[in-house]
């Protein structure tokens, strides 16, 4: 049952990463991207590894996903403040 569902979430990462990679949209790329960490996280949990799902979710899928948010919408602010 765990080797379904870690399988599952590889397919669902992969998915998502494919998403990041064609979207137009900067900030649904953005969190199509935190999703596959998002899940990565999960997938180290399911493996007993609960250290490094904590620091992945931590940082990886929180942290580093508004970070780059928030770059895009301050250069967004600029884009707009240059024209």
């Amino acid at each position: 049952m765990i080797t379904l569902l870690i399988l599952l979430l590889g397919l669902a990462m992969i998915i998502a990463a494919f998403e990041a990679l064609y979207l137009k949209n900067l900030i649904s790329a953005i969190v199509a991207a935190g999703i596959v960490s998002l899940f990565a996280s999960v997938i180290y949990l399911l493996l007993a590894a609960p250290d490094v799902a904590m620091t992945e979710a931590a940082i990886g899928a929180g942290l580093s996903t508004v970070i780059f948010i928030y770059a895009v919408k301050k250069t967004r602010d600029r884009e707009v403040e240059n024209d």
